[in-house]
């Protein structure tokens, strides 16, 4: 059975792990110092990129290349933004990583902005997330007023200031472009690329966005090296994970393990499957294409994801227990897509209020054989990355998989017209 490894996660069980005093105490700042005295920026961009620390946002692109891609004869101003909106339904490590140890993000923060010369940086917080807003802006304070934010930090010539911004509780906004829009203070929709934000981002300038759990992992790589590292996870996906889990389990949780552990060994880690039983999860949040419990060995990499037949994503697994309607759960799911496209682009305007109003007919028995068709024809319409951001794509995993393991439960809905875990409810 695996065991935690706890990385960025490593101050979860002191006392008040988010306070200035446990933070230094623990080792806090000295990457960031590390950096500053002994090291180059490019030197520190190279140390990430040996490390093979991926960006855990979902995309899984190495950390240090984004970095090296700010072009270094830029005239204009460079920034580092923290994405930290943390929407993906069934993901919360994010905010746990914000809540608990927000010295670690200011800190992870800092050194990519040395690394590529910059003087800002931005938090872009989820607006729910009330406790993690509360204690980054306390930790901020504290930075400055210990001199690791501000002029001359340590005494050293590098400078750098932070400002914390609150979100509008808007899913697009977990989209980098349409995050830079909202930070510029505009309507959240995403741009069109190219350019990238690492040549034209916030602003119009070279920009670095990277996810909490990603800024700080390169905090703990930079102190400790690119082999220490290495030492967990496999070759193309070193370091550690943590996984949000919720659902059919008996303790729902985050953990942190190496990457390339098993489904079946993270969900054992949270209790195992609670007496309801497995009938599907979704290893990377809503977002991702389920998989039935046959795949429970899959691990939990970027490319052992692809061979199951999934993706990694927001490394968050939902436990579907066996008394869920299946038909139900992805109903629901449409609507939460539906309601947050931005409506920029046709197939995922289109496609995601159609793909909720077919599964709701087929939910409550208003449906035939063509209805099941249509679902399809729709679906595959937004599958295949045809929007300006991801949302289309993510909304289609659900749903297409669905159809793919559970088949026999929407044909059972459409030959019986009632949902019959609802009819199996009323006679019980």
């Amino acid at each position: 059975m695996a065991e935690e490894t706890l990385v960025v996660l490593k101050r979860r069980e002191m006392s008040e792990p988010w306070s200035f005093q446990t933070f230094v105490d623990s080792g806090g700042y000295q990457a960031i110092r590390k950096a500053v005295t002994e090291m180059t920026p490019e030197e520190v961009i190279k140390l990430v990129q040996d490390s093979g620390l991926r960006g855990r946002g979902g995309a899984g692109m190495g950390t240090g290349l984004k970095w090296s891609l700010i072009p270094k004869d830029s005239p204009k101003a460079r920034y580092v933004v923290c994405n930290g909106d943390e929407g993906e339904p069934g993901a919360f490590h994010d905010r746990e990583l914000m809540e608990t140890d927000p010295h670690a993000l200011i800190e992870g923060m800092l050194c990519a902005a040395y690394a590529i010369g910059a003087r800002h940086c931005f938090i872009y917080c989820r607006g729910e997330f009330i406790l993690a807003r509360d204690r980054l802006a306390k930790a901020i304070q504290e930075a400055y007023d210990n001199n690791y934010l501000g002029e001359n930090i340590m005494g050293t010539t590098f400078s750098c200031d932070m400002v914390l911004h609150r979100g509008a509780g808007a899913y697009i906004c977990g989209e980098e472009t349409a995050l830079l829009e909202s930070l510029e203070g505009y309507r959240g929709m995403p741009r069109p690329r190219p350019p990238f934000p690492v040549t034209e981002g916030l602003y119009a300038s070279p920009t670095v966005v990277n996810n909490v759990q990603s800024l700080q992992a390169a905090g703990q790589v930079i102190l400790n090296g690119a082999e220490w590292y290495r030492r967990w996870g496999t070759e193309k996906s070193p370091g550690t994970l943590v996984c949000s889990v919720s659902g059919a389990v008996n303790n729902p949780r985050n953990v942190e393990v190496p990457l390339g552990t098993s489904v079946a060994d993270v969900l054992e880690l949270c209790g195992g499957v609670d007496d309801r039983g497995l009938k599907a999860f979704a290893p990377g949040g809503w977002s991702t294409p389920m998989l039935p419990p046959d795949k429970l060995d899959a691990t939990m990499d970027y490319e052992g994801m692809v061979a199951a037949g999934s993706v990694l994503g927001a490394s968050s697994i939902i436990a579907v227990p066996n008394d869920m309607c299946i038909v139900r759960a992805v109903w629901r799911g449409s609507k939460f897509y539906s309601h947050e496209s931005c409506g920029k682009c046709t197939p995922c305007r289109e496609g995601t209020y159609w793909v909720e109003r077919i599964l709701e007919d087929i939910e409550h028995g208003r449906a035939d054989e063509r209805d099941l068709e249509r679902l399809e024809a729709v679906n595959n319409g937004m599958s295949g990355f045809k929007s300006l951001c991801a949302l289309a794509e993510f909304a289609a995993g659900p749903v297409g998989s669905s159809i793919v393991h559970f088949r026999e439960e929407y044909e059972e809905h459409i030959r019986l017209k009632a949902c019959p875990h609802q009819m199996q409810a009323v006679a019980s």
